[in-house]
């Protein structure tokens, strides 16, 4: 059926409806800048995070006390075994972890991307990384000069029993050069520096954040390596501002720990092997993460 128009009268305009809005797929929140942390959050996932480091080693000390013998026989804790030690320092790293999960739970449920575990591109953050190492190093050179630091080698290997056997500097080296860059910056830059950004931006947030980080190794670095450990750690937070990721700062992290770690054994050739070996650990780390969070929705990358 047609409908005529009178003759001599214009035909009516007919305007095409206007397109709709996209629809976001399911389980997808609207893209948001960043996630709603506040200050207060950052720093206390940090007490938060240490009082449970603190009370799982106690756990563990009286347990490994109790198995050989110590407790009973002295009335009191002997100093921990190997054992005890890298299982209290790995029980640190899960706790800052939950910390800063529990507490980005405050404001909304968290996802991946909102610490940092997303894409960015390969070779501008490769660049960037590259700059921020060699940035560190450069200034810790400085330093050492500076103060006439003559050894300023990581603590933390023989404090754990590196030296005691063969499976002992294995499990360290795997602490050390992989679970830590990853528990560190996953809490210090995915969480930490991201909730002080949110109150004061970028510069103010990467400098609390790097005096906090130098803070924190007080007990396991040379008192005269904690300035260059808090550049270290400002830098990071500009690097991750920079490529939007965390992979970089993880890879540039875990890269200066096995350098530092094989420095602390002497070693020459091996910090080859090593750090190649840490970098695929964290590599394959990363990418097990990534398939377990999720493809991350294009507004959410860099």
């Amino acid at each position: 059926m047609s409908t005529a128009y009178p003759e001599g009268l214009p035909a009516p305009i007919v305007h095409p409806p206007p397109p709709k809005r996209p629809e976001l797929p399911d389980g997808i929140e609207p893209p948001l800048l960043a996630p709603d942390w506040r200050a207060w959050m950052a720093f206390a996932a940090l007490l938060v995070g240490f009082v449970a480091a603190a009370v799982g080693a106690v756990i563990l000390a009286l347990i490994g006390g109790a198995f050989d013998g110590s407790v009973v026989a002295s009335g009191k804790l002997a100093d921990p075994s190997p054992a005890v030690n890298i299982l209290a320092t790995v029980v640190q790293d899960l706790a800052l972890i939950g910390a800063a999960l529990l507490f980005a739970r405050v404001a909304a449920r968290p996802r991946a991307w909102d610490f940092g575990l997303r894409s960015t591109r390969f070779w501008p953050a490769v660049g960037w990384a590259l700059l921020t190492w060699a940035a560190f190093l450069i200034v810790t050179l400085a330093w050492v000069k500076l103060v006439g630091a003559e050894d300023v080698s990581e603590k933390l290997p023989a404090e754990l029993g590196a030296d005691e056997s063969s499976l002992a500097l294995i499990c360290v080296g795997i602490l050390v050069c992989v679970l830590a860059p990853l528990a560190e910056e996953f809490f210090f830059r995915g969480f930490f520096f991201t909730a002080l950004r949110s109150w004061k931006g970028i510069w103010p947030a990467a400098i609390m954040t790097g005096i906090v980080f130098g803070a924190i190794h007080a007990g396991s670095s040379n008192i005269a390596f904690l300035v260059p450990l808090a550049f270290f750690g400002f830098s990071l937070c500009l690097l991750y501002a920079k490529t939007g990721s965390l992979y970089p700062c993880i890879a540039v992290h875990a890269a200066n720990n096995s350098l530092a770690f094989s420095a602390s054994q002497g070693w020459g050739w091996q910090i080859v092997p090593v750090l190649a070996g840490a970098l695929s650990l964290v590599a394959l780390i990363c990418w097990l993460l990534r398939l377990a969070a999720g493809p991350t929705p294009a507004w959410a990358l860099n």
